[in-house]
């Protein structure tokens, strides 16, 4: 349904993409996740016509982007992350205009925005202007006009960012219903468990490059990683994370905790303890986690999510 092969952009001297590949058969839901300016979002501009790439192809449902551009544009629904709404206009009255901006004929535009609106539960807001509404509210009506075309590829750019556990937990809904029937989606998010709960596989982007993809098994697996000893230690965060390195090869700090990636989960406990103890290392607390996907992403790229 979707193929992305070598994919590279510049910007002057900077390199944003870097080869980049996958393929997203259909009905499969797959996660994008890679730290900020890792080219996530170059990629996702690529994949909706908004930015040419510098070489490489993209082919959505069969037409290749670049030279069928209006097909694939058809194919499509993007999610973007800021959102495109008018805030004078009412719910319908935005579902309207996008939908006709779609080319979706007028009966068939009124009874679809219809349906998006019982399926996003603000059928009894339809009449209201989207200045009034919520941000999590704002988010689903940005979800539904991406939908009106009835897509074969949608794009959901960091869609549950800033709102409410409500909206959140609906948006959820709606994709695994979107999944369930068949509709192919990249999904990217700054939240793991959104990637854990909502998709098939995941493709880690760093510096440009896909590093890693798989299911979450997969990626597990080929970590070699089992676990995390997380240590909280006195002292200058500065100095611990160096003393930690000195005896361990991938730890990590954050909001003041020591995470030591481990091979070997709670068989490593020992030996970080001790290397902690020969370097006079003040321990405050220690907790042993198993292997996640941030665990993974963590190791495969240095770096937190939100980095």
């Amino acid at each position: 349904m979707l193929e992305v092969s070598d994919l590279h952009k510049r910007f002057g001297e900077q390199v944003a993409l870097r080869g980049v590949g996958f393929s997203v058969p259909k009905g499969e839901c797959y996660g994008l996740l890679g730290p900020n300016g890792a080219g996530k979002s170059t990629t996702i501009s690529i994949l909706s016509a908004l930015l040419p790439p510098d070489s490489g192809r993209v082919v959505v449902a069969g037409h290749d982007l670049a030279t069928e551009p209006l097909a694939c544009k058809r194919a499509i629904g993007v999610v973007p992350q800021e959102l495109a709404l008018y805030n004078d206009l009412t719910a319908e009255a935005n579902l309207l205009f996008w939908g006709r901006l779609y080319g979706v004929p007028n009966a068939a535009v009124r009874e679809r925005a219809g349906e998006l609106l019982r399926l996003f539960g603000l059928a009894d807001r339809r009449h209201h202007r989207v200045g009034t509404y919520s941000g999590g509210m704002k988010r689903r009506i940005n979800i539904a006009a991406a939908l009106l075309h009835r897509p074969q590829v949608l794009l959901m750019d960091e869609p549950t960012v800033g709102i409410d556990p409500q909206s959140r937990n609906l948006i959820f809904e709606v994709v695994e219903q979107l999944h369930a029937d068949g509709l192919t989606i990249i999904y990217t998010t700054h939240y793991m468990e959104e990637a854990e709960r909502l998709c098939d596989r995941i493709g880690i982007i760093d510096t440009g490059r896909i590093v890693a993809q798989g299911t979450l098994a997969e990626l597990k697996d080929a970590s070699r990683l089992t676990g995390t000893v997380d240590v909280t230690y006195a002292g200058e965060p500065a100095q611990v994370l160096e003393q930690a390195a000195s005896f361990w090869p991938h730890v990590h700090q954050e909001k003041g905790i020591t995470h030591f990636l481990t091979p070997g989960g709670q068989g490593d406990l020992a030996r970080i303890l001790q290397g902690s103890t020969e370097r006079g290392m003040d321990i405050r607390a220690v907790a042993v986690r198993d292997v996640d996907l941030e665990t993974i992403f963590l190791h495969l790229t240095g770096k937190q999510l939100r980095d």
